[in-house]
């Protein structure tokens, strides 16, 4: 289907009010290669999976956006990311099997942060913003809707699936307007109220097998709905020889060499993309020595 690992911005032409859907497919199908997640892990990641991408789609920045859930149950941590370009990536840490479904009972004592890192023109990230997001109810969505409401003031409403087979969602947010200002004589809180409702209707597999298309005209018949373009979303890992090397650094020449001794090389796989850098004994030397080098710096 055409509307597979996309995103696609939509607006309602006469009200404040604008959505997201996103559906994630072979990019879902490549995160989850190297792993075997429960069914529980592997739903609740598809659904940060696709919310932080709605929600990086939302923003104008250069740089990525990460949702964080560390947890004391059975679902120890969660990571999602997508790039100010739309590229994903996604990891779960669990213990035991956990069977339940609800975030509460995954996660127990625990948070999510929603971080945003962005670049200046010299590439280097130089601005971050961090928010705490209260997990109160038994899914993802309602509990970053609470978080929209009440740190950014920017109602939002949020529809998410995920199964073995993909990654799906929808966002509606309703933009500030000047309430001086009629819109062709609408009540606009009236208007949102009904835009949700008919959201709400919207059952799983629709947002999973449907169209775009297909879901505004289920959805909002009566409205007048301009879709734009899809943007690719797509699976992408952020690792690299030189970052591996980085974080060498940032352990100290005594312990690699530690390593070095006992198991004659430094082995190192991502979490993400499960691909392994290898580091040898003259590999270590001449990172240590660049580093030490004048104007020698530490990768990140």
């Amino acid at each position: 289907m055409a509307d597979r690992d996309s995103l696609h911005r939509f607006v309602f032409e006469h009200l404040p009010i604008r959505g997201r859907l996103v559906h994630l497919d072979a990019s879902w199908k490549a995160l989850l290669e190297n792993h075997r997640y429960p069914d529980s892990v592997r739903d609740t990641l598809g659904e940060a999976a696709a919310a932080a991408v709605l929600l990086a789609a939302t923003l104008k920045f250069d740089g990525h956006l990460s949702l964080q859930l560390q947890g004391q149950g059975a679902l120890r941590l969660l990571l999602a990311q997508c790039t100010s370009a739309l590229g994903v990536r996604a990891l779960a840490r669990y213990q035991d099997q956990p069977e339940a479904r609800d975030l509460s009972a995954l996660v127990g004592q625990g948070q999510l942060l929603v971080t945003l890192d962005n670049k200046d023109a010299k590439n280097v990230e130089s601005q971050r913003y961090q928010g705490i997001v209260s997990l109160e109810h038994e899914r993802l969505a309602p509990c970053l809707e609470a978080y929209f409401l009440n740190s950014e003031q920017l109602p939002t409403r949020l529809w998410l699936h995920a199964d073995a087979n993909g990654a799906s969602g929808m966002l509606l947010q309703r933009l500030p307007y000047d309430e001086t200002q009629a819109i062709g004589g609408v009540d606009v809180d009236d208007a949102w109220r009904r835009v949700q409702l008919f959201g709400d209707t919207l059952r799983a597999e629709e947002l999973r097998q449907l169209s775009d298309r297909q879901i505004l005209r289920r959805l909002f018949n009566e409205d007048d709905v301009r879709l734009f373009e899809p943007a690719p979303v797509f699976f992408r890992c952020t690792c690299s020889r030189d970052r591996v090397g980085g974080m060498l650094l940032s352990l100290g020449r005594e312990d690699v060499q530690s390593i070095l001794v006992d198991q004659g090389s430094v082995q190192v796989r991502c979490d993400f993309c499960n691909r392994a850098y290898e580091f040898d004994a003259v590999d270590v030397e001449r990172l240590f020595a660049a580093f030490a080098a004048p104007g020698g710096r530490m990768v990140h």
